[in-house]
């Protein structure tokens, strides 16, 4: 059998880069970043005043303390998105706002709650000071967080909501992302019809294209085909002909691809060896395929079961389609926790076991199966308890409780 590795190996050497596109930051969310992003403006913008109170010159309240109180007259108001600039005096001061440009005459910043009067103190008022200020106190220096020029994010990185957030106040409109890749989805299997219609003997809800829906999604890919086919290699391959029309970059297969008599992928793509057909040392997914079109379209076969689909999905689609997007990181984040039960795992075979974990106690995280059945590759049902994969290795025949184990967090 091959190890993961390297077929994984095999699935991003025939994997290539996808082309950039310029959008507005509003369209950027999830996308990868091709081009790094750069700010055009300092951060902050201008100095400003970090409180609510009174700009000053230091040095007028050298002296100051309760005992020895000192009064400024007040001779501005600078709300939030002023332009004044107003002269300060020795022994004048200028009420200030959060955000609000500091004047060039002020080098500090007096909360107003550290006043006598606090804001009752209006322009030709004055305001008492009982203690003196630190240097530059309450001051937002410009260029503080990033100066002109400063690459705020690195390219290959996926954007979330708070660098949108910084995009902005680095005053960048647009930036340069991947497209997202085009993905066909098909399903095979005479026995799958759609949720909710009633069963006949020997049919079973079609579940793969809507997990692999949501995975490529997730991996910032578009499904712009989603089919569930007979076990017919004719019809298989007719639909194979629409993916290529559309453009695709990808095609993710689930079923038809083992020993038995009816494998239409296996049966449609393995003469002429448009994919090559292998057993990969992993637990459930074992059987795989996996080929290259003459146009570069990746063409990926896992097998039928659901948990099968989803854990062959993220050890080999999922790196592939982030690979496309030019993401640096193709890893799930993975933590180490303590098993919470004992079970037993295939020697010779790296287990990928959908898991819960399980925080009751914050200071000592565990793991446990998703679903009482095992590893069965057919539980569907603890697909929806899993929030990461318990990740055995091959040379490991069970896990008992309290054994550090693997995890690969998949939220």
């Amino acid at each position: 059998m091959k190890l993961v590795e390297d077929q994984l190996a095999g699935v991003l050497e025939a994997t290539r880069p996808l082309p950039s596109e310029r959008v507005p930051l509003a369209d950027s969310l999830g996308r990868t970043l091709a081009d790094g992003v750069h700010a055009t403006v300092p951060i902050p913008v201008f100095d400003n005043s970090a409180m609510d109170g009174f700009a000053v010159r230091r040095a007028d309240l050298e002296t100051a303390s309760r005992e020895n109180a000192v009064r400024l007259r007040v001779v501005a108001d600078i709300p939030a998105g002023s332009a004044l600039d107003p002269t300060i005096r020795t022994g004048e001061t200028a009420r200030i706002m959060t955000g609000a440009p500091m004047p060039t005459d002020a080098d500090a910043v007096v909360p107003v709650e550290d006043t006598v009067e606090g804001f009752a103190a209006e322009i030709g008022g004055s305001v008492t000071i009982q203690r003196t200020p630190s240097i530059a106190a309450h001051i937002r220096r410009a260029g503080a967080d990033a100066a002109i020029g400063d690459e705020v994010v690195p390219p290959g990185t996926e954007i979330t909501p708070m660098q949108l957030s910084a995009f902005a106040a680095a005053s960048v409109a647009e930036v340069v992302v991947a497209r997202r890749p085009r993905v066909a989805v098909v399903s095979t299997g005479s026995e799958l019809v759609p949720p909710g219609r009633q069963l006949a003997r020997g049919q079973i809800p079609e579940s793969n294209s809507l997990v692999l829906l949501g995975l490529v999604a997730e991996a910032g890919g578009q499904t712009v085909l989603r089919e569930s086919v007979a076990d017919d290699p004719a019809e298989l391959v007719a639909i194979l002909r629409r993916a290529f029309d559309l453009g695709v970059d990808a095609v993710i297969m689930s079923g038809g691809v083992s020993e038995g008599a009816y494998e239409p992928v296996k049966q449609a793509l393995s003469a002429g060896g448009a994919m090559e057909f292998s057993k990969v040392a992993m637990q459930p997914g074992k059987p795989q395929g996996f080929g290259v079109t003459a146009s570069g379209v990746l063409l990926f076969g896992f097998p039928g079961n659901p948990v099968s689909v989803a854990v062959s999905f993220e050890c080999f689609a999922r790196p592939a389609l982030l690979a496309m997007q030019g993401r640096t990181e193709l890893d799930r984040r993975r933590i180490v926790l303590p098993a919470a039960v004992e079970w037993r795992t295939p020697i010779g075979r790296r287990q990928y076991l959908p898991a819960a974990i399980d925080r009751s106690d914050p200071s000592r995280w565990t793991v446990r199966p998703a679903t009482g059945g095992g590893s069965g590759s057919h539980l569907a049902g603890g697909l929806a308890r899993a929030e990461a994969y318990a990740v055995v290795p091959a040379d490991i025949d069970a896990v008992r409780a309290g054994d550090p184990v693997d995890v690969m967090l998949l939220r």
